[in-house]
């Protein structure tokens, strides 16, 4: 076992200070971080009341939207005549179309008609006296031939009972509004409905094997068009889906955010030489330039937006000038920053030769920064694609007006879910691209 006297202790002290003789900044600072983030996050709690704000969220609405986007309902109605008749109605405009004929819904021959709701047992059979449920492995008649209708033995948990009708959830697969005159069922399937062709297309309900024949060899169905134009035509054209629409907005986004950013970047690049303390002497014009592009990039992309719309209306032109004026002050500070930390020493070798000022700039500095300004351009611009669907929805144009306008309708999920896919694989896709980009300019590997 080592021995250390005093003397070499002493020593050891003197040698290495900073291990020994610590502030009380140094000692206790973790902890005081640690503590004034735990007060911190106390008061957020307070100051958010976050316990009532969880428990008066309607979480079960989550479900629902998450259903809707992997899903649609078919709602058959059944109205019942004072002669003891059926009648199926189907909203306007049904899934299935102006005359549909479902399998799954079947005349039995007492003239009662019976509705499949899943694979799973669970069925709805409609007579004129009585409605019978069975779901959960058990049968439940409703009476519907007196003034309400009633519930025949015990009323069970997935069923609730009104004073004019019962409703029957039945979960995912849907659910069942029964009172005295008509049965209404939503019967929900998994998928998107006529995503590609719609119940107006010539192509509506044809299995792909006929659609496939009808394009390659098929009699022509317009005289005047061939069916593979016909077939172009109606997919472009789908009411339901409106997949023309929201491609062109879509590219209408990718355009927006392409020429914000292009003409911000063309607009900060020669703003930020004169911006730059160590490229130009006069330091009154330096501040002026670096307090313009915190100006422009302190009101954030959307307000401007707002602003944009209100001076040119609604469109893809206020969308570009609001990232154009966003990116002018963003790209403005990082190019000034990354001009001010260039090495000077093969600007002043240069200098030294006598070569005039644009010389020095092209060969003593646009070497070292051209790689980082296009860098941080393109991360510029592929977040810009993302900024470019939030500004949409205050109508500045492209996907993110028509997103909104299908989430106000607070019916069209699987839509939103649609235009939300197509943005995440144009924001992977541009991400991919300009990240492969970057690495290339910087000579590095992308991981």
């Amino acid at each position: 076992m080592t021995v250390i006297d005093a003397n070499r202790m002493h020593e050891i002290e003197t040698r290495y200070p900073e291990y020994f003789h610590r502030s009380f900044r140094q000692r206790f600072g973790g902890l005081m971080i640690l503590i004034a983030t735990l007060l911190y996050s106390l008061y957020a709690v307070w100051f958010f009341d976050l316990p009532k704000l969880f428990a008066e969220a309607h979480w079960e609405r989550v479900g629902i939207y998450l259903s809707q986007w992997v899903s649609y309902d078919v709602q058959p109605e059944f109205r019942i005549g004072d002669d003891g008749s059926i009648d199926i109605r189907y909203p306007r405009f049904s899934p299935l179309g102006d005359n549909p004929h479902p399998d799954w819904l079947v005349n039995n021959p007492d003239g009662s008609i019976t509705v499949s709701i899943s694979g799973t047992g669970r069925s709805v059979t409609v007579s004129k006296s009585e409605t019978i449920v069975t779901a959960h492995g058990v049968s439940v008649p409703v009476e519907v031939s007196s003034g309400a209708p009633k519930v025949v033995g015990p009323v069970p948990g997935w069923m609730t009972v009104y004073d004019d009708n019962v409703l029957a959830d039945l979960g995912f697969a849907g659910n069942v509004s029964i009172s005295v005159d008509r049965v209404k069922i939503r019967k929900r399937f998994i998928g998107w409905a006529n995503f590609i062709f719609d119940t107006q297309s010539s192509f509506f309900d044809k299995p792909v094997g006929e659609v496939v024949s009808l394009i390659v060899s098929g009699p022509r169905i317009k005289p005047d068009q061939s069916n593979l134009s016909l077939a172009f035509d109606d997919i472009w054209n789908n009411s339901e889906w409106q997949h023309g629409d929201v491609w062109t907005k879509l590219f209408q986004t990718i355009v927006m955010a392409f020429l914000g950013t292009l003409l911000g970047s063309l607009t900060a690049f020669p703003l930020a030489f004169l911006a730059a303390r160590n490229i130009t002497p006069s330091r009154l014009l330096n501040q002026i330039l670096k307090r313009f592009f915190d100006f422009l990039r302190s009101v954030d992309m959307l307000i401007w937006a707002l602003f944009l719309t209100r001076a040119f209306g609604p469109g893809p032109l206020a969308g570009s000038g609001a990232i154009f004026l966003t990116e002018t002050g963003t790209l403005g500070k990082l190019y000034s920053e990354g001009l001010e930390n260039i090495d000077n020493k093969p600007r002043e070798g240069i200098k030294s030769t006598g070569a005039q000022t644009v010389l020095v700039h092209r060969y003593g500095i646009m070497p070292q920064i051209v790689p980082v300004f296009v860098s941080q351009t393109l991360y510029q611009w592929e977040s810009n694609v993302r900024g470019a669907t939030i500004i949409g929805a205050v109508g500045a144009g492209g996907i993110g007006l028509k997103l909104w306008e299908a989430m106000r309708t607070n019916a069209n999920w699987e839509n939103v879910a649609y235009m939300v896919i197509l943005i995440l694989i144009v924001v992977f896709i541009f991400d991919a691209a300009s990240n492969a980009l970057r690495h290339r300019l910087m000579g590095t590997k992308a991981h």
